[in-house]
């Protein structure tokens, strides 16, 4: 459905057919069906729709009581399915989360430390070879909610940003002090291997 054409301009015609597609698809966070979720049952191809009309034809039943009754049941029941479909979710969003989270490297950072600072805007205006951290910049104030005072060197602006936009600036010294594992990841400085 990305490309209906290559002029794309029967966008308009194919728009049922996605909506249907998307509609009866099985969606993972849910747990089921967008159509199962409104209507409290699978969704039937017209085949299907034209036997069971076929089938409920034969056996009609006139007793009003017995139908509000079955009614009820099947409100009952699509209130289960959307009860489930949202314990899913919540769960869904409990593992992606925890996935997440299990990739945040805790970064601490000390007064007079040089850092790094991301340019977010260049995620807007990528350049080919730019690099997206500016600096080096001096940290003068480090809060306690992640918050961090920065300087910047040669122009002396001083700014407040967020912890996670900053890494170390490690100059030729820092370097040769670490200590690096075959695939060239930074494992931890020498010299606290051996305290």
């Amino acid at each position: 459905m990305k490309t209906v054409r290559t002029d794309r301009k029967d966008w308009s015609s194919k728009l049922d057919d996605a909506l249907w597609a998307y509609r009866t698809a099985y969606k993972t966070p849910i747990g089921t069906t967008p159509y199962r979720l409104v209507y409290g049952k699978g969704c039937h191809l017209p085949m299907e729709l034209a036997h069971r009309a076929h089938w409920a034809i034969k056996t009609v039943n006139a007793d009003y009581d017995e139908a509000g009754r079955i009614r009820k049941l099947q409100l009952s029941e699509i209130e289960e399915i959307r009860d489930e479909a949202y314990e899913c979710a919540s769960a869904y969003k409990d593992k992606l989360k925890n996935v997440h989270d299990a990739k945040i490297k805790k970064r601490t950072f000390e007064v007079g430390q040089k850092v790094w600072l991301y340019n977010s805007r260049l995620k807007l205006f990528a350049g080919k070879l730019k690099s997206k951290w500016m600096g080096p910049y001096v940290i003068t104030r480090v809060g306690r909610f992640g918050d961090v005072d920065i300087e910047d060197i040669h122009t002396n602006t001083k700014q407040t940003v967020n912890g996670h936009r900053l890494k170390p600036y490690l100059e030729g010294n820092d370097i040769n002090t670490l200590e690096i594992d075959k695939v060239g990841y930074i494992l931890r400085p020498v010299n606290e291997e051996q305290a």
